[in-house]
Order: structure tokens, then sequence, then C-alpha cells
């Protein structure tokens, strides 16, 4: 099967499992699984891919979280989160200094993901427990991050290489 094809496959019965999990057994935002399958794939996939992705994104929802608890504590208007999620923004280019941190895109995505947790589910940031946003975003990506590397093996797995013509100038 063409790689395109065998991708197609593995990532629709793959994307529809997640569906189906994160509306049913595990309660996580099933967008921010995606966004982390993505950043798996934009990360060259592999062990690599999703070592890369999974600590940027984690690091992402760090700094999120605690853009989010400084607004929290000290003062919930639109001045006090501007200024705290432009130093945040700034904080998530400079982690990016780090080796394994290059990619700013996927440290935004997690990020992101951890706002709109927050706003989609109308917890805050302060919420104790399994259900405190940055958690939930945390279980997200790394579940995202897993489907995209089983949808890579399996996808790899339905591929069939193309045949090599043999090197006809060797005797």
């Amino acid at each position: 099967m063409k790689k395109l094809d065998a991708y197609s496959v593995s990532i629709g019965v793959l994307g529809a499992i997640d569906t189906y999990l994160t509306a049913t057994v595990i309660l996580v935002p099933v967008w921010v699984t995606f966004i982390a399958w993505a950043s798996f794939f934009i990360l060259g996939g592999g062990k690599a891919g999703l070592v890369q992705s999974i600590v940027s994104n984690l690091t992402g929802i760090l700094i999120a979280s605690l853009t989010l608890l400084a607004i929290a504590l000290i003062g919930d208007n639109v001045v006090v989160a501007a200024i705290c999620v432009g130093l945040g923004s700034a904080a998530m280019v400079q982690v990016s200094k780090i080796p394994i941190l290059t990619a700013i895109p996927a440290i935004v995505w997690g990020f992101a993901s951890t706002v709109g947790t927050s706003v989609a589910t109308g917890m805050p940031i302060t919420t104790a427990g399994l259900t405190n946003p940055g958690i939930v975003a945390a279980a997200a990506m790394i579940l995202g991050g897993l489907f995209g590397y089983l949808s890579e093996l399996w996808g790899n797995a339905m591929t069939r290489e193309p045949v090599m013509e043999r090197d006809r100038t060797r005797i």
C-alpha cells in the first residue's frame, strides 16, 4: 500500500478510536489529542519526534499554568491578563534555547491547549485534582502523541516498499 493510503487507514481508524475513548473513557478534549498528534508528525515522528513533542507540549502547559495562576493571584482583569500572557509568550521563546525545546510552535500548542481546556471546561487553573485544566491538557497531549506514534508505526507496517532496481553497474 502506498504511504499516504496506509497513513489514511491508520490515522482514520485510530482517529475514530481516539474520539470514542475521549468521549467515553478518557475524558480529555479530543481536539487537544489531535493537536498533539500533529505536533508529533511535524517534529519528524519516530521516537525522537515523540519525545520532543511531548516535552515541548508539556513545557507549554507548564508555562500556561503558571501564567493562568499569576492572573488568578494578581487579579483577573484584561490588563493583568495581557501582561501575564506577554510574559508567558516571552518565556516560551526563551525556553527554546534548550536543545530539545527548539520547536517553539510545539510549546505554543501546549500553552494554547491549556488555556483552551480551561475555557472549554470552565475549570480555573486553581482547580485541585484530576480536573485541573493543566493536568487534563497534559494527559490529552501525551495521549495524542502516543496516537501519533501508533499511527506512524501502523502506517509504516502497511506501506509497501518500492522495489529498487538492481544496480547494473556492478558485476
